[in-house]
């Protein structure tokens, strides 16, 4: 384990007295008292998500907004910025950008600096965001993020395979599109990395697919839709296979300019149970239905693992009282650490009581 001490245990609280410093619109923030349940309310454009957003970026990757490096520090400050948290058991995990390296994001544990993939090793955070509504109209790489983040949640692993494989893609699809004839020998290399990486990133989506479906399976159709998971690779799942096929298939892929066959290629593919319908064809409600269905089953996944955070950008609104009453029951129940974002708190009454609220204004943050 990175940092010299180990995770605390799933069941502890997950994240107290939480900095951001100069990031986005908030240039001094701090949240402490937090709670199994923890509310921002404020009017849009106030910051909001901006806290949900500097929280996933406690996790690797680029956060819930995918946002470029560049766009997080604020324009008061001096083109740096910082977000640090506490995890209940003392350990101190922080990311953020210096001034004089505004290309490259760092990330400490415990004081010492890590690489930002190592941060799951400490935290799974997952979200869900009004964004993600078109998740199912979009293209496939959007499902294929989307599916990494739930894998990343239970496996740290995975964003390290990840990175392998899309570094081996790139280096190959480079090649393939070079005048002259590549090097044999250098893409046999390239290509058993791509195919070792890729078939462990493939193996660990299928094995997710399959634990959300087993899960959803138990679930009612109401009151969310219950979505139906199939995972359909895009090459085969085994290292030596997909080598194989790599290497036979080079001079199609020439052709083409890029690399026709392998996880890159996977897909996710829903559809609504009961109707049988595929999502992209599902009104937007159900869609959202059936994400929160999704995000729910994976929720149950996290027991008995890492410290967990739940990130929920402006869910409750769009939900009737019947939904939303089941939605924190369901949260309720479940591991993770719970961070939700509303214009108003009447739709979070069920929890009021048991929640840390802030009021957000402007970037500041007052707790009420």
């Amino acid at each position: 384990m990175t940092a010299g001490a180990s995770p605390p245990s799933a069941t502890a609280m997950a994240l107290d007295r939480i900095t951001l410093t100069h990031f986005r619109n908030h240039p001094a923030t701090r949240l402490e008292g937090t709670a199994k349940f923890n509310l921002l309310v404020g009017e849009n454009g106030a910051g909001k998500t901006n806290v949900l957003e500097a929280l996933s970026l406690l996790a690797p990757g680029r956060g819930l907004r995918r946002a470029a490096l560049t766009e997080l520090p604020s324009q008061q400050g001096d083109g740096g910025c910082a977000v640090s948290a506490e995890l209940v058991g003392g350990v101190q995990l922080g990311t953020g950008i210096r001034p004089e390296r505004p290309g490259r994001r760092v990330a400490r544990a415990n004081g010492a600096e890590i690489a930002a993939l190592a941060l799951s090793e400490w935290l799974s955070i997952g979200w869900l965001t009004p964004a993600m509504d078109r998740l199912f109209a979009e293209g496939a790489g959007s499902r294929r993020r989307f599916l990494d983040r739930l894998v990343l949640a239970l496996e740290p692993g995975h964003a390290k395979q990840a990175a392998r494989m899309e570094a081996a893609l790139r280096e190959r699809n480079r090649l393939l599109v070079e005048p002259s004839e590549p090097d044999p020998a250098w893409l046999d290399a390239l290509e058993q990395q791509l195919a070792e990486a890729g078939a462990l990133v493939a193996q660990a989506r299928a094995r997710l697919i399959t634990a959300l479906a087993e899960r959803l399976a138990l679930l009612p159709e109401a009151p969310f839709a219950r979505p139906e998971l199939t995972y359909r690779a895009g090459g085969p799942l085994e290292a030596g296979v997909l080598a194989a096929e790599l290497q036979a298939t080079r001079r199609r892929d020439r052709s083409a300019g890029r690399t026709l066959t392998g996880p890159h290629r996977d897909e996710l593919e829903v559809v609504m149970a009961g109707k049988g319908q595929p999502a992209a064809a599902c009104s937007t409600g159900e869609q959202k239905a059936l994400l929160i269905a999704i995000t729910l089953a994976h929720a149950d996944l996290l027991e008995d693992r890492r410290p967990a955070l739940l990130l929920l950008d402006e869910v409750a609104a769009h939900l009737d009282p019947v939904r939303r009453a089941a939605l924190f029951d369901r949260l309720r129940s479940g591991p993770a650490q719970v961070w939700l974002t509303g214009t108003e708190l009447a739709p979070f009454d069920a929890i009021a009581n048991e929640a840390t609220i802030w009021r957000v204004i402007g970037g500041a943050v007052e707790q009420i």
